[in-house]
């Protein structure tokens, strides 16, 4: 590897990433929980259809993504963490003196996986909760339902984008994983629709990619969700994920591995 080629980063990067057993299995996972717990829910809204409450063929096939993050934040923390926790970032570094360069490559290869991971769980998870809805589904040309599922593609490429950006900063998984986790489900469990309390974390990340997938809410009914629009969401995770991976970059340009 040459620290001079940004081609060159980014290959061994990839390589990297691929070669990482924890790779397969978190995508994997995140594959397996997200398809499996949509699988569940449409089946049992499908037998008891008639007592379903605000019932929406788009929630049964991508709330379950939310909970299948899960893998793909370990997924990013893994990445960066398990590099400082075996020392081998000083390897990388001496390989590649030019630190921007590594950081970018790293994040770039692993951003690269968790779209591709993302768009086939996405995909396959909406698409088989709606041929167990059967005539309750709905279909992927649908109104809205292409940019319900671009929304969640992105909002997961996004999260584990974040994830990789605040382990750099805390250079541990262990506590990169503390601090995400409550940052990324504080809200979605309820919370954001605390009126109190909806204020403020109505903009967390949680609450933004559920807006950008469209299920932030009930049908119909506003009393629920962030008070604002997909565009808005889309730019609070930017923001975000922005201020995770310049923070990521300051730690490591000025630190010692």
């Amino acid at each position: 590897m040459t620290g001079n080629s940004p081609r060159a980063v980014l290959a061994a990067e990839w390589i990297k990433v691929w070669t990482v057993r924890s790779t397969r299995l978190a995508l994997l996972l995140t594959f397996v929980i997200s398809t499996g717990i949509g699988t569940l829910v449409a089946f049992n809204w499908r037998g008891d259809i008639e007592h379903v409450v605000n019932f929406s063929p788009l929630a049964a096939g991508l709330y379950s993504v939310t909970i299948g993050q899960l893998a793909l934040i370990a997924f990013g923390v893994l990445l960066v963490g398990s590099e400082y926790s075996s020392g081998s970032m000083r390897a990388s570094l001496t390989a590649v003196p030019r630190r921007g360069l590594l950081y970018g490559g790293k994040l770039l290869a692993g951003t690269l996986a968790a779209l591709a991971g993302s768009t086939v769980t996405v995909i396959v998870a909406f698409a088989g909760a709606q041929a167990i809805l059967g005539p309750y589904g709905t279909t992927l040309t649908s109104d809205g339902i292409p940019t319900a599922l671009a929304g969640a593609i992105t909002y997961l490429t996004l999260i584990c984008a974040l994830s990789m950006g605040v382990t750099a900063i805390v250079r541990s998984s262990a506590v990169a994983l503390s601090l995400l986790l409550p940052l990324l489900f504080l809200g979605s469990q309820g919370l954001g629709n605390v009126p109190t309390l909806k204020p403020v974390l109505q903009y967390l990340p949680d609450q933004a990619g559920l807006q950008l997938m469209r299920i932030a809410r009930p049908p119909d009914d506003d009393r629920f969700g962030p008070d604002y629009t997909s565009g808005t969401a889309l730019a609070i995770l930017f923001a975000w994920t922005a201020a995770a991976v310049l923070g990521g970059y300051v730690v490591l340009r000025h630190r010692d591995a």
